[in-house]
């Protein structure tokens, strides 16, 4: 029934009853033409989950679901690419099962945002985010950040094991994701790689160099890569 999600936030659920927001109603009412008495999957964002009914204007929630959630924490900082390469990180990252997403400004980024369109990028990354995650089956919305920099990107929990993608590092993936860590912070650059000055704070952040292989991949190709590798090591995809 996962064409038949609809994320509405925990603000908006009170007791048994979810209050659509009017796009999420549109898409229930307009895209899916649903009729009252309709059954449509409920998600929240934050990990829960159930089956509705559809009231023509509110969802009725029934029964509390199983929630589809990432098997292993992965933060994914990635630099800022031109284009829409963004917007394509966020949505492959969200259903490869990222639990957070970071960009962040690099030297080499060619994309340079002001705060007030850094708000509105975000913005828009969050609707591709939570979309991602209907499709997906997910029961979470991965949070996205505003980009910041490299020294914010870095930023994790204890217990995170952070890994610095870089072209020629020696160790492999498989070396540098340890199961069992609380989570794992990725990071990688943008088309041209991570200068020195970067990898050197990468280091002192307590990054491992790890590479994902031989071949030169495009900026948004080596983010998913490195997600889905993770979460192969380490999650929900082995």
């Amino acid at each position: 029934m996962t064409h038949r999600r609809v994320l509405v936030p925990p603000g908006r659920i009170e007791g048994a009853v979810a209050r659509p927001d009017p796009a999420s109603l549109h898409y229930l009412s307009d895209v899916l033409r649903l009729e009252p008495g309709a059954e449509v999957e409920v998600f929240d964002g934050a990990g829960n989950a159930w089956t509705a009914i559809f009231t023509g204007s509110e969802l009725s929630l029934r029964e509390r679901r199983a929630a589809a959630l990432p098997g292993a924490a992965v933060w994914l900082a990635f630099a800022l690419s031109r284009g829409d390469k963004g917007d394509w990180i966020v949505q492959k990252g969200t259903e490869l099962g990222a639990t957070r997403l970071v960009p962040w400004q690099a030297e080499r980024s060619v994309v340079r945002l002001e705060p007030d369109r850094a708000e509105v990028r975000a913005r828009r990354w969050r609707r591709i985010a939570g979309e991602a995650a209907r499709q997906c089956g997910r029961s979470d919305v991965p949070e996205v950040a505003v980009p910041g920099t490299l020294a914010q990107a870095l930023q994790a929990p204890a217990g995170f094991e952070r890994i610095a993608f870089h072209a020629g590092a020696g160790a492999s993936l498989a070396e540098a994701v340890r199961p069992g860590a609380a989570g794992f912070l990725a990071v990688l650059g943008p088309e041209g790689g991570l200068t020195d000055l970067e990898v050197r704070a990468c280091l002192d952040a307590g990054c491992r160099l790890a590479s994902l292989g031989p071949r030169v991949l495009r900026a948004e190709t080596a983010a998913v890569a490195a997600a889905a590798l993770i979460q192969h090591l380490a999650g929900d995809l082995g």
